[in-house]
Order: C-alpha cells, then structure tokens, then sequence
C-alpha cells in the first residue's frame, strides 16, 4: 500500500495511490480529478483526452476525462465552473486522501472529494462534499461522472419482474433528455439489464433513473468495473427524481451518480459517496443474452463481495 508522487498525462503534480490490487492517478494541478484507476497489468478505465493533458489554467471548462464532481442540476454557469487550477490536498492515512477545490464567484460552492482505497481489494470509496460558501441560500446535490473508455458495455441492473395482477403499482421511475433516441441500436431492454454500447457512431445520447438496484457496470475487453452508491427513500433528486444518470456520444460513456437534491443555508453541506470495484477478466461472458450475462455478472459480483 502506497502513496507517491507520479508524473501522468504531461502533468508533473500527481499522486498515485496504489494497492497490490489496482492503482489511481489523482491529478493535484487540476481537479478534484481522478485521472486513471487500474489494475497493474490492465489499461485506464477511464477516457482521458490527450489534447487537454498537461494544461491548466484555461478559463472555460475542459473535460479532460477521469472521473470529476459536478454540482447538478445541470447549469451553464453552476455546473460548468473551470476547475483548471491546482487543488489543495490532505493525507487521512496511509491510504486516504482529501482534495479541495475553493469555492468561486459567482456560486462560492467548495468541493470535497475524499479517495479511500482499501488496502487489500480493489474497493476504492469517493467521498463527493459540496458546501455553501456563499452569503445566500443555494439548492444543489452533488454529481459524480465517470467517464469511461470507449468501447464498452455498461450493465444496468433493473428491479425484479412482477406480477400482473398483484402488482399494480409502478416500481421503476426512468427520465429521457429530449435528444435520446430509444429506437438507437446501442441500447437493449431487456427484464434484468438495460445494456448501453459505446460506439463510435451515433449521436449522443442520456437517460436517468431512480435507482435502487445499487450498482451499476461497464463491461471492457479485459475488465470490469463497477461503481455502486445509494438512494435515500424520502429524499428529494435533481432531474425529476434521479441518482443515476448515463450519457454516451461517439467518444465515451458517462456513468454517473447523483446525491439528494438539498437547499443549503450558507456554510451547509451535502455530499454523496460512490465505491468503485475493478476486476480483470480475461474470460468474458459466453453470450451477452440476458441468461448468460446475468449469471456471469453475479459471479463477478462475488468477487468483490456485493
């Protein structure tokens, strides 16, 4: 177990936090960022863009890829600050660290996003805090996106099937951005997984859900990776009820989660806490059909102990 100063992507202020398991680049120029999470003979998870590595300091915002904190709902200016600047950091252990990012006019929102790695799996816990710095009142929830290399298939579990007529009441809540085409050959529906392909063609595409299956995966050439997080039953979330939202263009795939929707008085704060699971798997599933998937992706998921 370790944490140490690593050039990455043409920036010279990193830092590797690393088990015998998997390892991150967390990105101390720009940020909060995590900028790769691997295992030591696999490839980045994530999509970094090599047009935008190594740069800081520009004043509109970069995607640069990684997985980044957000503050939703989306907003031109609230969700689109630049984080092109150096962030503070704390260590929390031999295995844990804290990132800053100061809040800024015109919002005055400052991120908190604490990295966790256990010592002995590949179980990595982000810890996403938003707190209020402004002199007024501010309704926001926090919003994690990963944004995954391209090519993969993300697995999105669906609730039990019921029955008709016991069951009567709906027990599934998905919302549609206006420039989702459901008929799109990159999705399936099917009664235990919605599946989504990154391709390189099609035109971009989002969907969210109320979601209380937990996990969520992304299926690679090699690996598997899963990131699971909560939905708190009574609480308010942004974009008519979601803590999971999924995007895709011809680039990458977003797999993202949202915290409660929360009016924050100045000085509160409200966060969220997403875990992240990677597997190599050099066996892949015999057939993407939803019988062979499904048992495949469980004994994936034993794996790593969900």
């Amino acid at each position: 177990m370790h944490i140490k100063q690593s050039k990455f992507g043409g920036w010279e202020h990193n830092l590797q936090l690393a088990n015998a398991q998997v390892e991150l680049i967390i990105s101390l120029d720009v940020g909060p960022r995590i900028l790769s999470y691997k295992t030591p003979e696999g490839e980045n998870v994530f999509k970094n863009y090599p047009e935008q590595m190594g740069k800081s300091g520009e004043t509109k915002w970069m995607i640069r890829g990684g997985h980044r904190f957000w503050i939703a709902p989306e907003d031109e200016i609230l969700s689109y600050v630049p984080d092109n600047a150096p962030v503070k950091h704390e260590f929390l252990g031999e295995n844990s660290i804290k990132l800053v990012n100061t809040g800024v006019d015109p919002w005055k929102i400052k991120k908190e996003m604490t990295v966790t790695l256990a010592p002995d799996s590949s179980q990595a816990t982000i810890l996403h805090r938003a707190t209020n710095e402004s002199d007024a009142p501010v309704e926001i929830a926090t919003w994690g996106l990963s944004v995954m290399a391209p090519g993969g298939l993300e697995i999105i579990p669906l609730p039990p099937l019921g029955e008709h007529p016991r069951d009567l009441l709906p027990n599934r809540t998905m919302v549609i951005w206006p420039y989702t085409d459901m008929t799109d050959e990159r999705w399936r529906f099917g009664w235990k997984f919605i599946t989504l392909r990154q391709t390189d063609k099609g035109a971009p595409m989002k969907l969210g859900l109320a979601h209380k299956e937990r996990w969520v995966a992304y299926l690679m050439r090699n690996a598997l990776f899963v990131k699971t997080f909560s939905y708190e039953e009574g609480r308010m979330y942004p974009d008519n009820g979601c803590n999971f939202e999924t995007f895709t263009n011809d680039e990458m795939l977003e797999i993202e989660a949202l915290g409660p929707l929360q009016k924050l008085a100045p000085g509160e704060s409200t966060e969220h806490t997403e875990r992240w699971y990677l597997l190599d798997v050099p066996t892949q599933p015999d057939s993407l059909k939803e019988r062979a998937l499904a048992d495949w992706i469980e004994l994936q998921l034993k794996r790593v102990g969900l």
